[in-house]
């Protein structure tokens, strides 16, 4: 009897992964769907979003590009200079330093972690399991007086100072519109190693057939897009680090 105990309780454990797989898969296929459909998402080979980021009491205006093959590059508007404030051109990543404003090439470990982020676009969700990611459903949560399936996306390691650290986020889908609406993430390094960041995100808008929010803010700061670009023609030397030019001594 013990034994015909355990074979049922397995069994039943057993539909229940399934039963979670199937219902996590459900809604990721819902949200696909109801934000222009997987063919749309899948025909997407670069996206270009101008907005304004708002922190620190500062609004910065801003132009993000990211491309299907990795490379992305983001340049911002500060005191009335138009720079370029980071970019990974697929093998270099590279940022300005705040205080000198100088061009510096990011470590091989942040380098890395990049490449990793290939597979994110145009989003996470898209064809997770070719990608080699996993998604479980948590269950349903009431965010903000929203009822929400909350979903656990577990994507590849990323490296931590030389260490190997699960890469894992969580997604709160509308139950109505099945749309994320909030997500949450955990610094894994620095003096907030562990704080759990929550971004809000909303008012989706239709762009070209696809569906995209465009407002994106947490504690720390706040994105509001004013226009998004699919597609966009992009001259790929802006992804590249700038060298520096060699100036000749005087004879």
């Amino acid at each position: 009897m013990n034994a015909l105990k355990s074979i049922l309780v397995a069994l039943v454990l057993a539909l229940s992964s399934s039963f979670y797989a199937q219902t996590a898969d459900e809604i990721i296929n819902n949200y696909f769907e109801n934000t222009g459909g997987k063919d749309n998402w899948e025909k997407l080979e670069g996206i270009e979003m101008i907005g304004v980021m708002k922190m620190q009491n500062m609004e910065i205006p801003f132009e993000q590009v990211m491309t299907k093959d990795g490379k992305q590059v983001v340049t911002i508007e500060l005191q009335g200079n138009r720079m370029v404030w980071s970019a990974f051109d697929g093998e270099t990543s590279w940022q300005r330093n705040q205080m000198t404003m100088e061009a510096e090439k990011s470590d091989n470990e942040a380098t890395e972690n990049m490449k990793k982020q290939v597979k994110d676009f145009p989003d996470p969700f898209l064809n997770y399991k070719d990608k080699g990611y996993a998604v479980e459903l948590i269950g349903k949560e009431t965010v903000d007086g929203t009822e929400t399936f909350k979903i656990k996306l577990t994507k590849d390691p990323v490296l931590v100072n030389g260490e190997s650290v699960p890469s894992i986020t969580h997604y709160y889908f509308d139950t109505e519109n099945f749309v994320p609406i909030i997500v949450e993430t955990e610094i894994n390094e620095g003096e907030m190693k562990g704080k759990i960041v929550k971004s809000s995100i909303s008012d989706y808008q239709e762009v070209n057939g696809v569906y995209f929010p465009f407002t994106v803010g947490s504690e720390f700061q706040t994105m509001n897009f004013k226009e998004i670009k699919l597609n966009p023609e992009v001259d790929t030397a802006v992804f590249a680090f700038p060298e520096k030019k060699e100036v000749k001594e005087k004879e």
